[in-house]
């Protein structure tokens, strides 16, 4: 298991994560990569950055599919449509 300066265990992290709303991760995502831009970090503290964005990344990406399959029952033929191609009414 690992750990980082400012963060728990690595499974207690991902815990922490899977408890998260779409938007919340989506804004600690928002947050990561903008220390990361910045240049101005250690090694280590970029490779944990890192791991917890990826991480971020596969919640967020389970969130929209999961979205994605209620709004496919709600469709008649099971399938969803792209939005580029979607009209209202």
């Amino acid at each position: 298991m690992t750990t980082t300066a400012d963060s728990a265990p690595t499974t207690a992290s991902a815990q922490a994560v899977a408890a998260l709303s779409y938007e919340d991760a989506f804004a600690r995502l928002e947050t990561i990569l903008n220390k990361l831009e910045s240049n101005d970090l250690p090694l280590e503290e970029s490779l944990s950055l890192y791991e917890q964005g990826v991480q971020l990344i596969d919640h967020c990406t389970q969130q929209l599919d999961h979205a994605e399959l209620r709004v496919s029952r709600w469709q008649a033929d099971g399938r969803t449509t792209a939005f580029t191609e979607w009209q209202e009414g």
